[in-house]
């Protein structure tokens, strides 16, 4: 009797351990983006949470077939808090973003929020948007 209360102790202990391990408020994040001139080439999209780390250090990154039109990415198990994003259309799939020779993006791109940056990235608060642990689901157009 009493080997089987402890295996009974240990198996709801390691149960309870393995339930607090597991991410609190795992979130999902969808986004659309509309404009996309043609399915030639990929959307890349680098997710950022915080501003420390905006357009230096992406928290996720992904890559997903352009479909003309609008393209769905979905980032999933986010822990909810703020995020923003820059994307742009590799319509090439040379895997970078193309400039001209001043440094103006010839591709596509787009910011969360749609913002809009003046002479580059807009500031993180500008693109920054809350994500609930309910998940939710952001539009973005390409410029």
């Amino acid at each position: 009797m009493r080997s089987t209360s402890l295996a009974a102790f240990v198996l709801s202990t390691l149960s309870a351990l393995m339930l607090a391990a597991a991410p609190a408020g795992a979130a999902d994040l969808k986004i659309a983006v509309t404009g996309v001139s043609s399915a030639n080439g990929t959307i890349m999209i680098a997710l950022y949470n915080s501003a420390e780390t905006y357009q230096r250090t992406p928290f996720r990154e992904a890559a997903v077939q352009a479909v003309a039109g609008t393209t769905q990415i979905e980032f999933k198990d986010l822990p909810a808090g703020d995020y923003a994003f820059s994307l742009y259309h590799d319509a090439n799939g040379n895997g970078k973003m193309d400039t001209n020779l001043v440094g103006i993006p010839t591709e596509d791109y787009a910011f969360s929020n749609n913002a809009l940056g003046k002479r580059g990235a807009p500031p993180f608060a500008a693109a920054r948007f809350a994500l609930p642990a309910a998940g939710a689901v952001q539009s973005v157009s390409l410029r």
